[in-house]
């Protein structure tokens, strides 16, 4: 018989990162350097009228937690407005890599983890509250989130979760009562805009920033006792530093092959948004392709370089684990150790990105030298830029084709494809006879693979999900909250849940994007103002 779900303030929180590590001593919170220390102990900051608007059942029933009432303390609690029995506040201290170049100093900036607590399943994790007010590593900012962010957060967490991809979670999404002040895209037009905030959930919030801090400031005792840490507690089993770092490498490239299966763009992937765990953190101004083109970013920051954008997220990833392994060599002093974990991190991607397109393809695996096979494939990337095709539902729909009228080359085997095209009229004439071309050479393959069409739509459907929370999707959902209606944010969320499922009573939110979204501010770009 499972345990009745508990109430927030009947949980007894074990706070090991706070006994296992130095704090900083000082307890001022205004922003400052910080030494010697993996965090500084936070209260969060009170808030004027919490109000819980939204709650992952799914969640809550893993922590074993019951969804409070109005008035709760729980509420209280996840507003920030109040400290339970057993939590120690605090915001951690990390650096990072931003857009290429050393930043220095970050650290939680406005975010605060309250305590750690046991699930259903016997792991640990942490509560992290996000937009819960000032703390040490905040700079120049003021702590707090605003709607629009916070609810893109809490979609997109439980979304990735149910989508199958390592990512951290939320549980709570509470309105604040207060506004903030933000500078939308950065244009010298400030608005105040309704605060919100999250309470992010996961075994352990540590980035790669938290390591390369330790290196840059001379401070090898902690590198040490932190790596020791978390290697104990997070990966047991593995006793040498190269093998955790190789772990990593893995882990991480794992991590990409399901984002790009998915079309999904972090927007942001700086270091102190990498995980060290392997999961997806930090989702600012991410992204889901709709129009397929490889060099898109949903980060207006990045517009002009596209530095993050879908195409490089493989190589960015490569790139920030060479910085950690930077950060890592004072207990490393092996260089061909850390060079054959980096180099374990590109086959491990290579390898996963050949099955998981196989799997998108419904095709059978390929040998390296099938150079025909890799040319079926590069092809197929370039007739999706050619005229504007929607990434999930080509994919999707691809499971739908004909495989005999493909052989063929019958005009009818582009039949489920249609929808997948923004423009009228797509395909062009020259552009269908194209395609035509590679369903063929796509149907000799599938044929020769020798797996039923039951077995290899079912293999593709579980791979290609009908139902991602496009941008404009989030933004409605943002609109309607704003206004006091979160029915959309509920459907969005229940929708979520099942995503390679069919749902027929949400195909309405299977469709491309419609034309009003193309540019309006959220749904097709954003800034890290937030």
């Amino acid at each position: 018989m499972s345990t009745p779900p508990r109430r927030l303030e009947e949980i007894e929180f074990d706070n090991l990162f706070v006994r296992s590590l130095p704090a900083d001593p000082s307890p001022d919170i205004r922003p400052r350097q910080v030494r010697h220390a993996a965090y500084t102990f936070t209260p969060p900051t009170p808030v004027s009228a919490p109000q819980l608007l939204a709650w992952s059942e799914r969640l809550a029933d893993q922590l074993g937690l019951r969804r409070p009432a109005p008035r709760d303390a729980a509420v209280e609690a996840l507003a920030g407005n109040r400290v339970l029995a057993g939590m120690q506040p605090y915001a951690a201290r990390y650096g990072g890599h931003q857009f290429g170049n050393w930043a220095g100093q970050l650290g939680d900036g406005r975010a605060i983890t309250l305590g750690e607590m046991m699930d259903r399943h016997g792991q640990r994790q942490e509560l992290q509250l996000k937009g819960a007010g000032p703390t040490p590593y905040s700079r120049h900012a003021d702590g707090r989130a605003v709607l629009r962010s916070s609810v893109r957060e809490f979609l997109c967490s439980e979304a990735m979760f149910h989508l199958g991809i390592p990512t951290t979670r939320a549980l709570s999404l509470v309105a604040t009562g207060d506004t903030v002040v933000r500078d939308m895209f950065y244009d010298g037009r400030p608005e105040h805009e309704p605060g919100a905030i999250v309470c992010r959930v996961a075994p352990s919030f540590v980035r790669f920033g938290h390591f390369e801090i330790l290196t840059a400031n001379d401070e090898p005792g902690l590198l040490k006792q932190l790596v020791d840490w978390v290697m104990h507690h997070h990966y047991p089993g593995l006793s040498d530093p190269a093998d955790w770092f190789a772990e990593i490498c893995c882990r991480t490239a794992r991590l990409m092959v399901d984002w790009m299966r998915v079309g999904f763009v972090h927007g942001v992937m700086n270091t102190d948004n990498m995980s060290i765990l392997g999961l997806t953190i930090d989702y600012g101004p991410y992204g889901w392709l709709e129009g397929v083109d490889m060099m898109w970013t949903p980060n207006t920051t990045d517009a002009q370089g596209r530095r993050y954008c879908y195409g490089r997220q493989p190589q960015i990833a490569y790139w920030n684990l060479t910085r950690l392994a930077g950060a890592l060599a004072p207990l490393i002093n092996d260089r061909d150790a850390l060079d054959a974990a980096l180099a374990g991190y590109e086959q491990t991607f290579a390898e996963g990105w050949s099955r998981m397109l196989s799997d998108k393809l419904g095709l059978p695996l390929p040998t390296p030298e099938d150079e025909q096979e890799q040319a079926l494939r590069s092809q197929l990337f370039v007739l999706l830029q050619q005229e504007e095709t929607d990434f999930t539902i080509f994919f999707r729909r691809l499971a739908q084709v004909d495989v005999d009228a493909a052989l063929s080359g019958e005009v009818s085997a582009l039949d489920p494809l249609l929808e997948a095209f923004y423009s009228p009229g797509s395909p062009s004439p020259e552009h269908a006879r194209a395609w035509l071309a590679w369903l063929q050479q796509w149907a000799q393959r599938i044929r020769a693979g020798g797996e039923t069409d039951v077995s290899r739509r079912t293999r593709m459907n579980a791979t290609n999900p009908k139902y991602i929370v496009r941008n404009w999707l989030a933004q409605r959902a943002i609109d309607d909250a704003a206004a006091g209606d979160t029915a959309m944010l509920e459907r969005l969320l229940v929708m979520m849940r099942t995503p390679y499922d069919e749902q027929p009573g949400f195909d309405d939110l299977a469709g491309k994007r419609p034309e009003w979204a193309r540019h309006k501010p959220g749904c097709s770009a954003l800034s890290c103002s937030s």
